[in-house]
């Protein structure tokens, strides 16, 4: 393994994390909600009465920020090394497992783990070894 040390970024990178570790922090803190995308955005499919704001706010977010990136620096490419029908069998899967894991990897990844919850870290492990053996089961046979 090798790194591309002119486009390795570690200090934007600390960054990003920081901040995503601040937001979801600030969210548990003064709302009393875990920051797991699947579960914001599965609530504004059934909203609640007053709970409706803060989670268009935080998708919001998630939608804007990238633009606002792309105001000030270029894009970066994006290469998908898969055809548009691949990507959208694994976008389903990807929800379906969702579902039955209560939970995304924001959720139980970022959220779940940094509060030591043991079936947060099971299925992080789970999500990352499903990613490991897929990517070798189609890079090497």
């Amino acid at each position: 393994m090798t790194i591309d040390t002119l486009n390795f970024t570690p200090w934007s990178a600390l960054l990003g994390g920081i901040l995503i570790g601040a937001a979801a922090a600030i969210l548990v803190l003064l709302n009393g909600r875990i920051a797991g995308i699947s579960g914001i955005l599965g609530g504004l499919l059934r909203p609640a009465r007053g709970d409706i704001l803060w989670r268009i706010a935080f998708i919001s977010g998630l939608i804007l920020a990238p633009i606002a990136y792309g105001v000030f620096y270029a894009w970066p490419e994006i290469q998908a090394e898969a055809d548009t029908g691949a990507l959208i069998i694994a976008g389903l899967l990807v929800g379906i497992g969702t579902r039955y894991g209560s939970g995304c990897t924001s959720g139980h990844g970022v959220c779940g783990i940094s509060r030591l919850s043991p079936r947060s870290i099971t299925a992080t492990i789970v999500f990352m070894a499903a990613g490991f053996i897929t990517v070798y089961l189609i890079r090497h046979l």
